[in-house]
């Protein structure tokens, strides 16, 4: 290689001197400057080449570092392969001894551990803990814990154990901050039952363990239910009776989700609306009809005392008034003048009653007329969307079923009502026959004398 870079060197050098020779036309100026660049050439092989040695040594000085370094490598290897055989030999070895130590301690731990977590879970849910709140925190560590237990950890889980069994018995009043629905806050004084509920001057109140926090519910069950934990919030000596819910909020939760009176009312919609406007109308009328026709019964009963001077604010009285005025006349046609005069009294006395009966009749049809309007809802949902979902066709249900016990509700009352008012109207007119025919039968007795 070095010849090769000398030639090309040397050539390179020719063609210099040469374009030299040709410049100055002097070949011995060009002799001479090779044999100059020769020496030059020389004496920079000879310092690369002694360089070249140098790094040589240099290298062979690392290699044996290196070969040290692993033969030395190689022995800890060794060293450290015989010692992990022993540890891992100890550490057999102790794991026996600490197993015969432990004895039946394992099976303890075991044991505690099972029970910690179920204390947990059924503390940190139990309306005790919002009196008495982190009662969960030592639980969760014994249950999570990798070790044996130690004597004051079972301790707290006998503590905690005991604690809830003993609070499951009391009756408890203590103030708490309530966490009120809009997400504001108000200190009152709550009463706990055992571990079944809590109640408050407003109602019953929920825990929630996932916050930690004493809530009122989305809704108060029924107004007998709700109001017997009032009366019991309220008392402080004495036996009260109240709702307690066994299952620790399940009934009640249940209880919450109960649709109202009110709620069922709306759920009859536009015919539901209907029947209750007939309803209300056809009540109206019944009211007036028997203030109007009490008024005239004890009218009627008035004038019966004082049958010698007629009085015209009342029907008999006109009837009185009607025989007076014709008691010339014969029999007959005083008996056709006073038929004319109850004639007249008659539609006042019928009026409206007929119109009772009458919404009485019409309410269950409105009523079955929801019911098919409701089927025919419930029908379209069917085909839109299926069976998949009965909740979807509830409401349309709901209306059907709604719309009908309102018909029967309406109907019921009316017809008794209208029995009532048809007896008043009914016992005037009886009156008004009664005293016509006495008075047809004076005339013709006179008569016959």
């Amino acid at each position: 290689m070095k010849k090769v870079f000398n030639f090309v060197l040397l050539a390179a050098t020719l063609t210099t001197g040469f374009v030299a020779t040709t410049q100055a036309n002097q070949l011995d100026d060009l002799l001479k400057q090779v044999k100059a660049d020769r020496v030059s050439e020389a004496k920079l092989d000879k310092k690369r080449e002694a360089e070249f040695l140098s790094a040589r040594a240099d290298k062979s000085a690392l290699l044996t570092k290196a070969k040290n370094e692993l033969a030395a490598q190689n022995a800890r290897n060794k060293r450290l392969t015989k010692a992990y055989a022993a540890n891992d030999m100890t550490i057999t070895n102790k794991t026996v001894e600490l197993d015969n130590a432990t004895g039946t301690l394992g099976e303890m731990f075991g044991v505690s551990r099972a029970a910690a977590a179920n204390a947990f879970g059924q503390i940190s849910t139990s309306i005790v803990s919002a009196e008495f709140p982190n009662r969960g925190e030592a639980l969760n560590r014994i249950a999570n814990a990798k070790e044996i237990p130690s004597i004051a950890d079972l301790e707290e889980l006998w503590f905690a154990l005991q604690t809830e069994m003993t609070e499951s018995g009391k009756i408890s009043k203590f103030t708490v901050d309530v966490t009120n629905l809009d997400g504001t806050k108000s200190t009152e004084q709550i009463t706990r039952i055992g571990t079944f509920n809590l109640v408050s001057a407003n109602g019953y109140l929920r825990y929630n363990d996932e916050v930690g926090q004493v809530q009122p519910l989305p809704k108060q069950p029924a107004g007998h239910i709700s109001g017997t934990a009032v009366d019991f919030s309220a008392e402080t000596s004495g036996y009260v009776p109240v709702y307690v819910d066994p299952s620790r909020g399940a009934i009640l939760s249940l209880e919450t989700r109960k649709k109202t009176i009110d709620q069922f009312f709306h759920e009859g919609k536009e015919v539901g609306y209907a029947i209750t406007v007939l309803f209300f109308v056809g009540l109206l009328i019944a009211l007036e009809r028997l203030i109007v026709l009490g008024g005239m019964s004890s009218k009627i009963k008035a004038q019966e005392k004082n049958l010698d001077k007629p009085n015209e604010n009342n029907p008999l009285g006109r009837l009185l008034k009607v025989f007076y005025d014709n008691q010339s006349a014969d029999a007959e046609t005083l008996e056709l003048k006073l038929d004319e005069a109850i004639l007249r009294e008659t539609p006042k006395v019928d009026r409206g009653v007929n119109l009772i009966k009458m919404f009485a009749a019409i309410a269950p049809l409105m009523g079955l007329l929801g019911t098919v309007i409701g089927m025919i809802m419930t029908f379209q949902t069917i085909m839109l969307f299926g069976t998949g979902d009965p909740k979807i066709m509830a409401g349309n249900i709901s209306l059907a079923l709604v719309t009908t016990a309102l018909g029967l509700i309406c109907a019921l009352p009316l017809i008794l009502i209208h029995s009532i008012v048809a007896g008043k109207s009914k016992s005037v007119l009886q009156k008004l026959d009664e005293q016509s025919a006495g008075l047809i039968a004076a005339i013709a007795e006179k008569g016959s004398k």
